[in-house]
């Protein structure tokens, strides 16, 4: 039941929601990612105002969000960096191996760790949190010379779900003649781009104390494997680079539109930067680029509002104020969805929870961008809606590269599109899903060829520059952010 909230916006989804949508998928379609992606990159050219899902809330806003979560279980890619430690154990040795494995990995840094005993856990959950995370740990007792019966339902359940892309570690548990961690093997073995850590723990019974060095050399070769070579790349970056571009992303910024007016034309732009100043008198500071039409148009006129945008706001309304200048388009030719206040200047009343209106005071000349103080003249609130951040903004309103899903040799029936993944069809395969046999199934097209781009992507907006080399002096024609703020086409 919704209990009468109907939109997802109206909810706390990631919190309540999220963990059985994505039990829904991963069980449900998990194993059909290559139709889903199939899917998704045809809608991507759709500009998408509402998802109505026939379980769950209405997505009406930050849709990106929720598409980002397909492209990673549709793809096969973790959701997350972190680890998952699934066990089977009859007396409780198995699963104080396996918790004192999940303290060492805390030990060496490693956060957001789930531990699930598969005796009382539901594998569609154990499924889904697989799709979910990077790295899974399983620990088993041997049980009629094989895996222990809901471990081994567990396990058999992801691999008929295709999951790919894991690295993998192994405890086993058995007094004599222990057969469970090969067994385990057996099963990933047989499964694609699933890599299993050489190091492993054999348990006779319970864990003994000459046998904490092998618990420590799985939590080594996992954390070895969790912090890759480029996370290791980025700390040596960090000593000789005295000053990061990133460290300032995490100083907490809003996002806004700025709007002004002289004589009978509009403009408004995004910026980042709003404080208050004082409180008597009620002052106001806002900062911006000089490149920006809006800011000639305050020089001139010394007056403008601020709309605090809200996190419903959608990608679209980055794109028409911040994307194209007011120099040579009319922002508002088309826009019916604005008000005037008092001092004659629009504001923005839709995705937005207030409105201020200023007078300026003082201007300071920083270089690249003007600082305006100014008198608070009028002020609305205009919903409770909470205010969008710069990081709310990057992690969910703008649009997230997809995650690669790799080159897949296979068959796609050409009645309902089921993809049998393999190098040959055998001649008696009949489709899981249509019931037609091999004859109509057709090979997986061939990729077609790329050509390598060659340049620079902003890491604010997403502007291309094309070229082999990037001026020093270059400014995004986009968001105005300088070279600094570039990165090579990977």
């Amino acid at each position: 039941a919704l209990s009468g909230n109907i939109f997802a916006d109206e909810v706390n989804f990631d919190a309540d929601w999220m963990d059985d949508a994505r039990r829904y998928y991963t069980n449900i379609v998990g194993k059909y990612g290559i139709q889903v992606s199939s899917l998704l990159k045809k809608a991507a050219g759709i500009d998408i105002d509402m998802i109505c899902p026939l379980h769950g809330p209405v997505w009406r806003s930050n849709i990106n969000h929720f598409i980002d979560k397909y492209n990673h279980w549709a793809t096969d890619t973790p959701e997350e960096k972190s680890v998952m430690i699934a066990y089977a154990s009859v007396y409780g040795d198995t699963e104080n191996a396996a918790s004192i494995l999940a303290t060492k990995l805390a030990d060496k840094g490693i956060r957001n760790i789930a531990m699930f005993d598969v005796s009382h856990t539901h594998p569609s959950v154990i499924v889904a949190e697989a799709f979910r995370r990077s790295h899974l740990v399983f620990a088993s007792t041997t049980y009629n010379a094989g895996i222990f019966a809901t471990m081994e339902t567990v396990l058999l359940d992801i691999k008929a779900h295709g999951l790919k892309n894991r690295t993998v570690a192994i405890i086993e548990n058995g007094t004599w003649a222990s057969q469970s961690g090969e067994k385990m093997k057996e099963i990933f073995a047989s499964m694609k781009d699933m890599r299993v850590l050489d190091a492993s723990v054999c348990l006779k019974s319970s864990l003994k104390k000459d046998q904490l060095a092998e618990i420590d050399a799985i939590a080594d070769a996992v954390a070895a494997d969790f912090f890759t070579p480029a996370g290791k790349a980025v700390a040596e970056a960090a000593h000789e680079e005295k000053v990061e571009n990133e460290a300032f992303f995490k100083l907490s910024y809003g996002l806004f539109v700025l709007t002004a007016r002289d004589g009978n034309k509009d403009n408004g732009c995004i910026i980042n930067t709003v404080m208050q100043v004082t409180d008597t008198p009620t002052r106001i500071a806002v900062c911006v680029n000089k490149a920006n039409f809006t800011h000639d148009m305050i020089k001139k006129t010394g007056i403008f509002n601020v709309s605090i945008l809200t996190e419903k706001v959608p990608f679209k309304v980055f794109e028409h104020f911040g994307f194209q200048s007011g120099k040579n388009v009319n922002k508002f030719e088309k826009n019916d969805a604005v008000l005037r206040s008092e001092n004659g200047v629009y504001y923005i009343p839709k995705y937005t929870n207030a409105f201020m209106s200023g007078k300026v005071v003082s201007a300071q000349d920083f270089g690249t961008h003007t600082l305006f103080v100014a008198d608070v003249t009028e002020a609305k609130a205009l919903s409770a809606d909470p205010s969008v951040t710069y990081a709310y903004y990057f992690a969910n309103i703008k649009p997230q590269p997809k995650p690669a899903g790799g080159v897949k040799k296979g068959f796609v029936c050409k009645i309902c599109g089921y993809v049998h993944e393999d190098d040959t069809l055998p001649p008696d395969f009949v489709c899981p899903l249509c019931k037609h046999g091999a004859e109509d199934f057709e090979p997986l097209p061939e990729p077609a060829a790329e050509e390598t781009q060659k340049g620079f992507v902003c890491e604010i907006c997403g502007y291309v520059y094309e070229g082999d080399t990037l001026p020093e002096d270059f400014l995004c024609p986009l968001c105005k952010h300088g070279a600094e703020f570039f990165k090579p086409l990977s």
